[in-house]
Protein backbone atom coordinates (compact mmCIF):
# COMPACT_ATOMS: atom_id res chain seq x y z
CA UNK A 1 0.00 0.00 0.00
CA UNK A 2 2.98 2.10 0.76
CA UNK A 3 3.90 2.04 -2.99
CA UNK A 4 0.96 3.13 -3.90
CA UNK A 5 0.84 6.28 -1.86
CA UNK A 6 5.08 6.46 -2.95
CA UNK A 7 4.00 6.69 -6.84
CA UNK A 8 1.05 9.26 -6.39
CA UNK A 9 4.06 11.32 -4.72
CA UNK A 10 6.71 10.47 -7.24
CA UNK A 11 3.54 11.53 -9.89
CA UNK A 12 3.32 15.05 -8.48
CA UNK A 13 6.88 15.82 -7.56
CA UNK A 14 8.40 14.44 -10.92
CA UNK A 15 6.39 14.85 -13.43
CA UNK A 16 2.78 17.14 -12.36
CA UNK A 17 5.26 19.79 -11.04
CA UNK A 18 8.10 19.89 -13.55
CA UNK A 19 6.85 23.11 -15.40
CA UNK A 20 6.69 25.08 -12.01
CA UNK A 21 10.53 23.50 -11.79
CA UNK A 22 11.32 25.25 -15.08
CA UNK A 23 9.82 28.24 -14.39
CA UNK A 24 11.34 28.49 -10.92
CA UNK A 25 14.96 28.15 -12.79
CA UNK A 26 13.93 30.59 -15.32
CA UNK A 27 12.86 33.46 -12.78
CA UNK A 28 16.43 33.33 -11.84
CA UNK A 29 17.29 34.34 -15.40
CA UNK A 30 14.18 36.64 -16.59
CA UNK A 31 11.79 37.99 -14.07
CA UNK A 32 9.32 38.98 -16.90
CA UNK A 33 9.56 35.32 -18.80
CA UNK A 34 8.95 33.33 -15.74
CA UNK A 35 5.68 35.26 -14.95
CA UNK A 36 4.42 35.49 -18.65
CA UNK A 37 1.09 33.04 -17.72
CA UNK A 38 0.12 36.25 -15.31
CA UNK A 39 1.16 38.77 -17.97
CA UNK A 40 -0.99 36.97 -20.47
CA UNK A 41 -3.75 37.08 -18.04
CA UNK A 42 -3.59 40.21 -17.41
CA UNK A 43 -3.66 41.30 -20.98
CA UNK A 44 -6.96 39.15 -21.49
CA UNK A 45 -8.55 41.01 -18.60
CA UNK A 46 -7.86 44.21 -19.87
CA UNK A 47 -8.97 43.06 -23.52
CA UNK A 48 -12.46 41.74 -21.63
CA UNK A 49 -12.72 45.01 -19.95
CA UNK A 50 -12.42 47.75 -22.69
CA UNK A 51 -15.02 45.30 -24.77
CA UNK A 52 -17.17 45.33 -22.50
CA UNK A 53 -16.97 48.73 -21.66
CA UNK A 54 -17.29 49.68 -25.58
CA UNK A 55 -20.61 47.05 -25.18
CA UNK A 56 -21.84 49.29 -22.87
CA UNK A 57 -21.34 52.51 -24.10
CA UNK A 58 -22.91 51.18 -27.56
CA UNK A 59 -25.90 50.21 -25.79
CA UNK A 60 -26.04 53.55 -23.88
CA UNK A 61 -26.28 55.73 -26.90
CA UNK A 62 -28.48 53.94 -28.57
CA UNK A 63 -31.11 54.17 -25.61
CA UNK A 64 -31.61 50.77 -25.20
CA UNK A 65 -32.29 50.59 -21.42
CA UNK A 66 -35.17 51.81 -19.64
CA UNK A 67 -33.99 54.35 -17.47
CA UNK A 68 -37.36 55.54 -15.84
CA UNK A 69 -37.40 56.57 -11.98
CA UNK A 70 -39.22 54.05 -10.20
CA UNK A 71 -39.88 53.11 -6.75
CA UNK A 72 -42.07 50.77 -4.26
CA UNK A 73 -45.39 51.98 -3.80
CA UNK A 74 -44.93 52.21 0.03
CA UNK A 75 -42.71 54.96 -1.03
Amino acid sequence: MSDFFNGIADLFVNVLFAPFDALKALELESWFAANIMSWIFMFIGIVAFVYWMLQLKKFNDNNEEDKSISSHSFL
